[in-house]
């Protein structure tokens, strides 16, 4: 008998074993344990995902001299956890949930059995811990995490003290927003059961009080999305009505799209994006949010690019609550296909106020030196200039002096700098350009992060500095020299990549997919998902 369990190198190797002759399935049930585990542990296959899960099954059965870990009751109550999978994201076929539920049913449950439902437990645990493909936050293996939070360990301390439960919850990321679009999977799975048939896309823009042959499908549509009341009065037939707009609104608002009230095409296409989309965009979320390292409490900085958001949390944990909501303020981010604004998670370290702001090599190649060429006063237009001072162009191009702008109202930087030192050279930042944070659509910048509300940021991370109040910071920000002030400790900042987020009152936002991040991790996911079925 073949098995179909195909999650990984390690139940190859229980295909193998079942292929085996009859003598050697003969042999004591201890005995078949430990020459699966064994097998496992001396693979040279590479490990497909973030991490090497080669000898966990000898870890996880040599001390238990190779003896059985499962019974009927805990390893029912192993399968219903696997095949909850979906609820986090996951997908119950990728740990074999529906053919080890079968085995258990047909009763005498063998050595073969109680491997394969272990490494399944396993890799679910990993997977729930880590994420199941490489993140650009860990590129190294194995993955730190599984140091602090060992599956193997905590299998076997679930199992011993009848907590599986336990095991599972203390896998999953302790980030505020994770159980929360977990319920917003959930509730966009049930959403996607209905029926949602595509709206009529209006030749011309339609305004309230027009008419609209669909209105009363768009009125269901919003009234089922949660944008308007069960208790609005439908519109007349055929009439865009001034109720509908403000549902409209809203629905614009949670997915990025100019908030007019006015049918558009751009509106109504987001309307008909067919949910089980959105429910794929929310399972990618989750797999990103299993990317992120542990934080302890205290704040927290997340720049969600695609969303072209920023919050700035007292307590980004999600077992400990904070009093205060978090601040909120729109980016600016790195142009999609030239310069895209990179993953990281870094240290915010010190501000400066009235910064100079140093051109980067390739923007002084790109940009700065052709116009120079075009204008030969363009460096003293634009308040820029040499260091060394007074260097030649020739210099500019060995690379023998570089160029900064200096303080005041047309420098890129604008009044205030947040520092976290990283290889990438990636900051925030306020900008002289305020109208850009009234564009729907705002990757604009060579990637570093311009910041909405400058002045709100300073307070928060100047926060228990008492020589830091509102008026100082207000004064800070007016022209003058220079001023570097250290963080009295470092903040954690992530930047972060998704395109479908919980708002703090539980509402669910889209954006588009801007740098391509959710296609291809979707490609990774199913490349990896090929890879284990070989």
């Amino acid at each position: 008998m073949k098995l179909s369990l195909k999650i990984g190198a390690a139940l190859a190797f229980c295909a193998m074993v079942a292929l085996a002759p009859c003598s050697s399935l003969a042999q004591p049930v201890p005995a078949t344990i430990r020459l699966l585990a064994v097998q496992a542990s001396q693979s040279h296959a590479k490990p497909a995902g973030p991490y090497d899960e080669r000898g966990w099954l000898e870890r996880f059965y040599a001390p238990r001299k190779y003896a059985p870990a499962w019974n009927p009751s805990t390893a029912a109550a192993a399968l219903w956890v696997l095949r909850q999978a979906r609820v986090q994201g996951l997908d119950p076929r990728d740990y074999g949930a529906e053919d080890l539920q079968r085995q258990l049913r047909a009763g005498a449950p063998d050595a073969r059995f109680d491997v394969a439902l272990t490494s399944a437990m396993l890799h679910y645990l990993a997977d729930l811990r880590v994420g199941r493909v490489r993140s650009e936050y860990h590129t190294r293996l194995p993955d730190a995490r599984l140091r602090q939070y060992d599956p193997v360990e905590r299998l076997r301390a679930g199992l011993a003290g009848g907590k599986l439960q336990a095991a599972v919850k203390a896998a999953e990321p302790q980030f505020a927003q994770y159980g929360q679009v977990k319920a917003a999977l959930a509730a966009y799975r049930e959403l996607a059961r209905q029926p949602y048939p595509a709206l009529a896309v209006p030749a011309a823009k339609v305004r309230p009080g027009a008419a609209y042959p669909d209105a009363a499908a768009l009125f269901q549509r919003l009234v089922l999305l949660g944008d308007l009341p069960a208790d609005t009065p439908p519109p007349p037939e055929g009439v865009y009505s001034e109720q509908m707009q403000e549902g409209v609104q809203r629905f614009q608002a949670r997915h990025g799209i100019d908030e007019d009230g006015v049918l558009g095409r751009g509106t109504i296409a987001a309307l008909n994006v067919p949910l089980g989309r959105r429910v794929r965009q929310l399972e990618l979320t989750l797999e990103r949010l299993r990317w992120l390292p542990e934080f302890g409490p205290g704040p927290l900085i997340v720049v969600n690019l695609p969303a072209y958001r920023l919050w700035a949390m007292q307590n980004g944990r999600a077992d400990a609550a904070s009093a205060d909501a978090p601040i909120e303020m729109r980016v600016v981010v790195g142009t999609a296909l030239k310069t895209e604004t990179p993953l990281f998670v870094g240290q915010m370290r010190y501000l400066e106020f009235n910064p100079y702001w140093n051109v980067p090599r390739s923007i002084l190649e790109k940009e700065i030196l052709p116009k120079m060429a075009r204008n030969p006063a363009y460096l003293a237009q634009n308040d820029m200039e040499t260091v060394p001072a007074n260097a030649s162009v020739a210099d500019l191009r060995a690379g023998r002096a570089r160029l900064r702008q200096r303080p005041g109202p047309k420098n890129s930087l604008g009044a205030i700098k947040f520092a976290m030192p990283n290889p990438m050279d990636i900051y925030l930042h306020s900008t002289p350009a305020r109208e850009a944070f009234e564009r729907s659509r705002r990757d604009l910048s060579h990637g570093c992060i311009r910041v909405e509300h400058p002045a709100a940021l300073a307070q928060y991370v100047l926060g228990g500095q008492q020589k830091w109040n509102a008026d100082a910071i207000q004064l800070a920000l007016q022209p003058g020299p220079t001023k570097h002030v250290d963080l009295a400790r470092p903040i954690p900042v992530v930047i972060f990549y998704a395109t479908a987020a919980v708002d703090s009152d539980g509402s669910a936002r889209f954006a588009a997919d801007i740098y391509g991040r959710d296609a291809k991790l979707a490609q990774d996911l199913e490349a990896l998902r090929q890879r284990q079925a070989l």
